[in-house]
């Protein structure tokens, strides 16, 4: 019987608070005992598995993809991808990772990192690309989420998520049946717009920030980065849901924080690289 429940063997319409409780204090442990630093940013992270555990994640994941796909070994294309890979994670926070540069004979319009510094881009996106800047700076935005443990920090939001709605579940227990398909519909549905897709996109902006910051430092051209965006809105023709219901910020959104950061990734190439 939960607390403010109805008597008489009926079900009532209280919560019981216990659970709710109990999760609220196993929350702020859990998220104070598995803090981390994201380099470049200094945000604090949530991540509760070592990065050799993430590392031995990501290589299975990628020697699956590998398999399942047609690598190309040779040629100017993956040359240039693993040139512009070396570039790129020497001036990255990345000790221990051990770098892998694959170029994926596919259309698709993709590029990807997995944890450890396991790298692959698709054949479909070096016309978006357009030229060795823009290759980079998609590069560097996926090494960038490598570097930051976005991975393993969804995992961890997505174990928060779980626990809480069984926490909730149980909270819910002594009402109506009508009444607890509402009240979880709304959590679930509150968990993925205020908390999953919000971090989703902010782990892009993040990852954004991080590779122009790396373009700079290895002596790209960060100014490509935003005009790399206008194309890729050119190549997606608008499609896709609305920013708020999407894993990604708008290409709108994102060509105007690149804009804003800007200066600082143009004096850190003035810095490193002269004129």
């Amino acid at each position: 019987m939960g607390l403010f429940g109805n008597s008489g063997g009926r079900r009532g319409s209280g919560i019981k608070l216990l659970p709710v409780l109990l999760f609220a204090i196993y929350g702020v442990y859990y998220y104070f005992s598995n803090q981390e630093t994201v380099p470049v940013t200094g945000r604090t992270q949530l991540v509760d598995i070592s990065r050799d555990q993430e590392a031995a994640l990501g290589l299975q994941s990628y020697r699956q993809i590998l398999r399942q796909e047609n690598v190309v070994t040779t040629g100017q294309n993956a040359e240039t991808i693993k040139a512009i890979g070396a570039r790129i994670s020497a001036v990255t926070e990345s000790s221990g990772f051990k770098w892998e540069y694959n170029l994926i004979d596919s259309p698709q319009v993709n590029a990807f990192c997995l944890p450890g510094g396991k790298v692959a881009v698709y054949s479909g996106i070096l016309p978006v690309a357009k030229n060795t800047d823009g290759l980079a700076a998609i590069m560097g935005h996926e090494i960038a989420h490598a570097i930051a443990r976005h991975g393993a920090e969804r995992m961890a939001h997505q174990k928060l998520v779980q626990i809480g709605t069984l926490a909730a579940g149980v909270a819910v227990s002594d009402m109506d049946p009508g009444q607890q398909r509402a009240v979880m519909g709304a959590l679930g549905v509150g968990a993925q717009f205020g908390l999953l897709l919000p971090f989703s996109r902010e782990h892009e902006s993040e990852a954004d920030y991080m590779g122009l910051i790396y373009l700079a430092r290895a002596c790209f051209d960060p100014t490509e980065a935003p005009k790399l965006w206008e194309r890729m809105g050119q190549a997606s023709s608008g499609k896709g849901p609305s920013e708020f219901m999407s894993t990604h910020p708008s290409h709108e959104t994102r060509i105007r924080q690149f804009q804003q950061w800007m200066p600082e990734a143009l004096k850190i190439r003035q810095e490193k690289c002269g004129g």
